[in-house]
């Protein structure tokens, strides 16, 4: 039995970001243990980032009839003060990270397809 006082445990919850590039961009980052930007990233001076309700209309709108992209999901806690959340899309605020990405802040990735109606498949965006 616990004490009165006790207070329950809760499980820590982490935010996860989703970046969406083209695979073989992806797999040199892998190999190179960091992500610096694809290149519109670099031309924007930061990295590009949607939430979980934010990638597909990403996807559709930047990368629509790719099939060569990779997804990969981002621990938002691990990126630190580098982080930004930003207005932009009709001034919903997405996240940018102004550094490189490293592979360590990198819950997990896998590649995006392509379904039958032309659309990208998410799947579950959970962690």
């Amino acid at each position: 039995m616990t004490a009165p006082d006790a207070r329950p445990q809760w499980p820590q919850l982490t935010m996860v970001l989703y970046k969406i590039v083209a695979a073989d961009e992806w797999r040199e980052a892998e190999a190179a243990g960091v992500f610096a930007g694809a290149a519109i990233d670099r031309a924007d001076g930061f990295i590009h980032f949607s939430t979980a309700g934010q990638a597909p209309e990403t996807a559709a709108k930047w990368f629509a009839g790719r099939e060569d992209l990779t997804l990969a999901a981002v621990d938002a806690e691990a990126l630190g003060a580098d982080l930004r959340w930003e207005p932009s899309r009709g001034g919903a605020l997405f996240p940018h990270l102004y550094a490189a990405l490293p592979m360590s802040a990198v819950v997990w990735s896998r590649p995006l397809r392509l379904g039958p109606n032309g659309r990208h498949v998410f799947g579950s965006l959970e962690a």
